[in-house]
């Protein structure tokens, strides 16, 4: 390199300068010898002058002589010395110089190519540069297009989500979702050595997307199960509570769109029922005894002129908020059958249903009086925390809209109101196997009413999806409570919730296909217009 090369040459030029001045010292020490030899020849002409005088003086002289003669063999050897330096010092530089000419013809080849690599370099990473660049700008159209794209699909995916809502709502489908719930601790308590087996997944539910569920299910000496079951939508084990709530929201917000907030001078009153369906008995949890103590009242279901099923003399309350009205049905979820199992220290022994209805006082300058009504059904599922072993379904909300010319219906409390909307919330007791949950004596009756009662619930889909001439409404209490939401024109959606646990998977696997069965049930459409005549028999 240059720059190396240049610091040899000066170096080598330094230290030539300074064996120069070396030698100068030399050579004018040499000279002051000479100068010093010159003054003792004119001291010895003294001593000689002087040698007749003195012999002491002769015999210093003779000594000074001695010296002379020694100091300049001395010098004479010393300059022979510093004369051999001098030459060894020029050969020296002489053969310095050549090196450091060397040095420096080898240094500038090598600039010369590394100045070459440096520019081919610099000239590839230019390119690669521009490359980059290229890339980069192609990455960011790329991802432009794939954000409008996935904006599209996801607008596509909604217009699809409702084409396919309205197209359930025309046939009178009943929705049905499946919510996943996460493994919890308690379901490693009791599992079997096939499980705990690395080789074998815990899990046989799987979300493989927001559509289907996907059950693998391997039992020795039993037939592989691999299938999947499609759903309006299914949540899997990661997804909130909100996201659920989100889905079910719109259907919810239908029912009570510029109801309260929009027209308050319609006088909207809310009413909140709260009965069970214990042993095939109806139970209304509302109801006080003569000592003004709430208590269960058995009730029946009767079937009103309209073709309409309800029950006489049931209970309702009034609520204004929120907070009311979940007190008031945290309070009567007190009074619930319940019972301790085997598997539940808690288990639900009925089925409880939560009836909201909203009423106006009749709006005169209308053209006539319209009623929509809203039921949430809650289906056996798989073991919750809440319910660790017994299956539960949930069902969420049905909603109709109707108009009836005439007078307006009556209202929960019996004056001429316009009911306007409903809403039920169903919560199934979960079916139950006795060898399991150990009940004996009462909780083994009430076990059985339960089964019964959801076995019935199952024959009415059954014959709802086959579209009998007959459907068994009346096999069941339940059922023929339900007849109005099962078989009606009301809008319906049913949430199942399984466990993804191998232990449940025998209750998965009846949970879904009871999923399955629903989904398949035609009821008519449910129209928002004027209920169309029917015709004479």
């Amino acid at each position: 390199m240059p720059a190396r090369g240049g610091r040899w040459a000066g170096f080598w030029e330094q230290r030539a300068r300074q064996l120069q001045r070396q030698v100068q010292a030399k050579e004018e020490r040499i000279v002051e010898l000479e100068t010093e030899n010159a003054i003792l020849h004119l001291k010895l002409a003294e001593y000689q002058e002087m040698t007749g005088k003195s012999s002491h003086a002769a015999t210093r002289f003779c000594l000074l002589c001695d010296e002379q003669e020694g100091l300049q063999r001395g010098t004479r050897s010393s300059l022979a010395q510093l004369c051999r330096v001098i030459q060894k010092v020029k050969q020296d530089r002489k053969e310095l110089r050549s090196s450091s000419l060397d040095l420096l013809r080898d240094c500038q080849g090598q600039q010369q190519d590394c100045g070459s690599e440096i520019v081919t370099a610099v000239q590839g990473a230019q390119r690669h540069h521009e490359a980059v660049l290229a890339w980069q700008s192609k990455a960011g159209c790329l991802e432009q297009s794939l954000r409008e794209t996935t904006e599209r699909y996801q607008l596509e995916k909604q217009k699809r989500k409702q084409l396919h809502n309205r197209l359930v709502e025309l046939k009178g489908n009943i929705r049905v979702h499946c919510r996943i719930r996460p493994a919890l601790p308690f379901d490693k308590e009791s599992e079997d050595p096939l499980s705990q087996n690395s080789s074998v997944s815990a899990e046989v539910a799987h979300a493989v997307d927001d559509e289907t569920v996907l059950v693998r299910w391997d039992r020795p000496g039993h037939p592989w199960i691999n299938k999947t079951y499609n759903f309006e939508r299914v949540y899997g084990p990661a997804e909130s509570q909100r996201v659920v709530f989100e889905e079910v929201c719109p259907l919810l917000t239908s029912l009570l769109d510029g109801l309260i907030s929009e027209n308050p001078s319609r006088s909207p009153k809310v009413a909140v029922s709260v009965v069970e369906v214990y042993n095939n008995d109806i139970f209304d949890l509302l109801a006080k005894d003569s000592c003004a103590v709430t208590s269960g009242v058995k009730r029946e279901v009767l079937t009103t002129k309209a073709g309409k099923k309800e029950i006489p003399s049931l209970t309702y309350e009034s609520v204004h908020s929120t907070e009311e009205f979940l007190t008031l049905v945290d309070g009567r979820l007190r009074l619930r059958a319940k019972h301790a199992t085997l598997v539940h220290a808690d288990s639900s022994r009925s089925h409880l249903i939560i009836t909201v209805t909203l009423t106006t006082a009749p709006s005169w300058d209308s053209p006539a009086n319209r009623q929509s009504d809203v039921s949430v059904l809650k289906e056996p599922d798989c073991p919750s925390p809440r319910q660790p072993a017994t299956g539960r379904r949930h069902s969420a909300a049905h909603r109709t809209s109707s108009w009836s010319p005439g007078a307006a219906p009556e209202g929960p409390t019996g004056h001429m109101e316009q009911v306007h909307a409903k809403l039920q919330l169903v919560d199934l007791a979960g079916s139950e196997c006795a060898g399991v949950s150990g009940v004996t004596g009462a909780a083994l009756r009430e076990t059985s009413f339960i089964n019964r009662s959801l076995a019935a619930l199952a024959d009415v889909l059954g014959a709802l999806s086959e579209r009998r001439g007959h459907v068994p409404y009346r096999n069941s209490k339940l059922t023929h409570l339900l007849q109005d939401v099962l078989g009606g024109d009301a809008k319906l959606l049913v949430i199942l919730c399984v466990s993804p646990c191998r232990k449940h998977a025998a209750e998965t696997l009846q949970s879904l296909g009871f999923g399955t069965r629903a989904r398949q049930v035609q009821r008519g459409p449910a129209r928002a217009g004027r209920v169309a005549p029917r015709t004479p028999r």
